[in-house]
């Protein structure tokens, strides 16, 4: 099979807003390097003797995706071009320059795999299925996760931030609703956390093959969870499927831009003392998400930071 790569010349700076804007769009799979030294944890968690050289840190960046040969991009490409344009007004893009190459028959969905490798929040351990375990895990909840084309290894820091709050607040036989389930990781978190059951929705349907792949990986009963394909925001008949007054915890792992629209259906989800677990959101939107909950009634508990990325946790 071969694909047509498509790179933007940016910034380190520019990665995760570029990477966001393009999963907005429908895009899968995106590749990014730049010369960005790896850290100690990474290296560890990469268990490798030679590190790859790297040259001097020049702040730059390449941030690729690939549309298969034949399919219509055009369209996006004029989307992707004005998306850039718009995040040139509060991050430095760099460039911003597109480039485009055709190339050969490339693993692409899989090659980032030997990027992610076992890691522990707190007592969880969350492992790709395709590593064998290299510890003792007797002592932790071990989470399988294989994301396939779907968002959800664990590692960023919007998830993490998640499941650090869902440990807190979970309670034995509470319901949950994922919004933005992406792998199901927040969904299986919470089944191993001690919740009853419960729902998801993602508007990309391959996260449902995911979300029940990794289900059955994880040794929980299909019951346990539902999950249903459609936006929160506007689609009604989905709002009647997920419920009213059905929930103890909410938590949505998407991006501000999305919470703020989605903060006024939210409260009608959750039970009368209802956690609510927001993040995806950049830390310049902070104000603005907080600022949508307390409108829609919720009170804010807690805000947490992790590099740029923000978690806000409130209540009904």
């Amino acid at each position: 099979m071969r694909w047509n790569k498509f790179t933007i010349s940016t910034t380190t700076q520019a990665e995760d807003f570029l990477s966001a804007m393009l999963d907005e769009l429908g895009v899968e799979g995106i590749q990014i390097e730049n010369q960005v030294p790896l850290t100690e944890e990474e290296l560890e968690g990469m268990f490798i003797d030679f590190p790859p050289e790297l040259g001097e840190d020049d702040g730059t960046s390449r941030v690729s995706f690939y549309i298969e040969e034949g399919q219509e991009y055009k369209e996006l490409l004029v989307k992707v071009k004005k998306g850039i344009e718009e995040i040139r007004n509060y991050c430095d893009v760099g460039e911003g320059t597109i480039t485009s190459d055709l190339t050969e028959d490339i693993d692409w969905i899989n090659n980032w795999k030997k990027y992610f490798s076992a890691f522990s929040i707190d007592d969880i351990l969350i492992k790709p299925t395709w590593e064998e375990l290299k510890e003792d895990a007797s002592d932790k909840i071990l989470i399988e996760i294989d994301p396939g084309i779907s968002f959800g290894t664990g590692k960023h820091e919007t998830t993490q931030l998640c499941i650090k709050q869902l440990r807190k607040y979970i309670k034995d036989g509470d319901k949950v609703l994922d919004v933005g389930c992406g792998s199901g990781i927040l969904s299986i978190a919470a089944l191993k956390l001690g919740a009853q059951s419960v729902v998801g929705t993602d508007i990309d349907e391959a996260c449902m093959t995911s979300t029940h792949d990794n289900f059955e990986i994880n040794h929980l009963p299909q019951e346990s969870g539902k999950f249903y394909v459609g936006n929160l925001i506007d689609d009604t008949n989905l709002q009647q499927k997920v419920g009213t007054d059905e929930y103890d915890i909410v938590v949505a792992n998407i991006l501000a831009d999305v919470i703020i629209p989605m903060a006024p259906i939210i409260p009608a989800r959750m039970k009368d003392g209802a956690i609510f677990i927001s993040s995806g959101i950049i830390d310049f939107k902070e104000e603005a998400v907080k600022n949508a909950l307390k409108e829609a009634g919720l009170e804010i508990l807690e805000v947490h930071h992790q590099g740029e990325w923000v978690s806000i946790t409130a209540r009904k």
